[in-house]
């Protein structure tokens, strides 16, 4: 990168509010290219990873255009449940379906005569493709319930931390739409890609914080090194967590290395063993909304997935939409989690509740799953995430983990999914479940 820009030459831009900070000269000569395109009136499709800052490449687009006194609208395609996405983009006429009591314009009338964004367009949904693709085509449309044509003038910018080629070939998403979209199609460099705008980025984010605190050269360094998988928005995080974390104006590489280790650390918890790949992802995301405290915006960022397919995440494993939330019903077993190998037992069992209040009592059957009980007092105190313990039979090992009751009777029988489980504390109730499983005569899993 001898060709790039020093640190100190960074060129700041305020961009909706937001500053944007460029210092290294791939990425001023990436800016130039965002000017020439913005002059044009083709689709963009801005493509980059996770934390990149693609919105705001899609904010100068709009600013740089001769489009900037007239509406920027956006969306997030993953933010809206399915339903809403068509209503959301053409609008919907009263009485069009339950609910509507007023007419909604759409945001392609919101945008007319500007810019409208559409973010992580890779999870629109398949009929809502179709729509887009006639109207980018000039076609007028009509609102939900509606009568009257409508026809706008809106240039759209496109968003996507996918392969949408890939998508393309796996069906998903369709390849005349892609192409309709991409008549501009511009990568922004991933932050490893740049060092020298980590340092000034990083200088920034430590000023936001305090104004008399810096980064010693050694500090600098080792952001440098960073590979940065969560780009800018990772940098952030990490300035913000050693500004609180300092004790002195003086940040050091000591302090940036434990922030990274300790960051570290909390990825790999959500790291889980072999098993049921299916099991294995319930838990994963499971652990992720924990750390995040059931934010299921960050949840995702975490997971590396996109939030309307953590949602349907959610649903696909019935888990409980968000930590200490009572309002769940619960449900019941399916067939496939009743034909799930379970061992007889009977062992005593503490369950301890959000609010730290514990019941004993008694499971009868035990499985890599989770576990069927008895003696529980009262099935409605019992919803949401819970602390578990117990012995293992024979080898008297401990077991602690996270539980959702899934089903429970008036007698005080209850089913429990292991939701959240340390890999070693796994490993060994699947050695344990296994020698039961020889023990039964079963044929075990390959």
């Amino acid at each position: 990168m001898g060709d790039d820009l020093e640190a100190g030459a960074a060129v700041q831009r305020e961009i909706h509010g937001t500053k944007f900070i460029v210092a290294s000269g791939s990425m001023q000569r990436f800016m130039a290219m965002v000017e020439r395109v913005a002059g044009h009136t083709e689709t963009v499709l801005i493509t980059g990873e996770t934390g990149s800052g693609k919105e705001l490449i899609a904010c100068s687009i709009h600013e740089f255009s001769y489009r900037n006194g007239k509406p920027w609208i956006d969306i997030n395609c993953a933010a809206l449940p399915e339903h809403l996405v068509e209503s959301e983009l053409f609008g919907y006429e009263k009485g069009a379906f339950s609910g509507a009591d007023t007419s909604k314009p759409g945001l392609f009338e919101l945008a007319d005569k500007g810019t409208l964004f559409l973010d992580e367009i890779g999870e629109l949904p398949s009929h809502i493709q179709v729509k887009l693709l006639r109207v980018l085509d000039g076609a007028a449309y009509y609102r939900l319930g509606g009568h009257r044509k409508i026809t706008v003038d809106v240039r759209i910018v496109a968003a996507t931390n996918q392969d949408l080629e890939a998508a393309v070939r796996e069906g998903r998403f369709r390849k005349d739409l892609f192409h309709r979209l991409s008549q501009f199609e511009l990568r922004v460099p991933p932050l490893r890609e740049r060092p020298e705008d980590v340092v000034a980025l990083a200088e920034h984010f430590l000023r936001l914080k305090s104004a008399e605190m810096k980064f010693s050269p050694e500090a600098l360094r080792a952001l440098q090194t960073h590979s940065w998988p969560g780009n800018v928005r990772e940098l952030r995080n990490i300035v913000a967590k050693v500004a609180m974390a300092s004790s002195g104006p003086e940040i050091g590489a000591a302090e940036v290395l434990a922030e990274f280790s300790a960051s570290e650390q909390q990825k790999s918890d959500i790291a889980l063993p072999s098993g049921d790949l299916q099991d294995m992802e319930r838990q994963m995301v499971m652990k992720a909304l924990e750390n995040t405290g059931g934010h299921r915006a960050k949840a995702a960022e975490q997971l590396g997935i996109s939030r309307r397919t953590l949602t349907r995440k959610l649903g696909e494993y019935k888990i409980t939409p968000a930590f200490g939330d009572k309002s769940r019903a619960l449900g019941a077993l399916s067939l496939k989690q009743k034909k799930f190998f379970r061992a007889k037992v009977k062992l005593p069992v503490v369950l301890k509740d959000s609010q730290g209040h514990e019941t004993q009592v008694t499971a009868v059957n035990l499985s890599v799953g989770g576990m069927g009980l008895e003696g529980l007092p009262d099935p409605r105190r019992s919803q949401g995430l819970m602390d578990i313990r117990f012995l293992l039979p024979d080898g008297q090992t401990p077991i602690e983990a996270k539980v959702q009751i899934v089903w429970a009777d008036l007698e005080g029988r209850a089913g429990a999914t292991f939701v959240v489980i340390e890999p070693a504390v796994y490993k060994e109730l699947q050695e344990w479940t296994n020698q039961r499983m020889k023990e039964e005569g079963w044929e075990l899993p390959l």
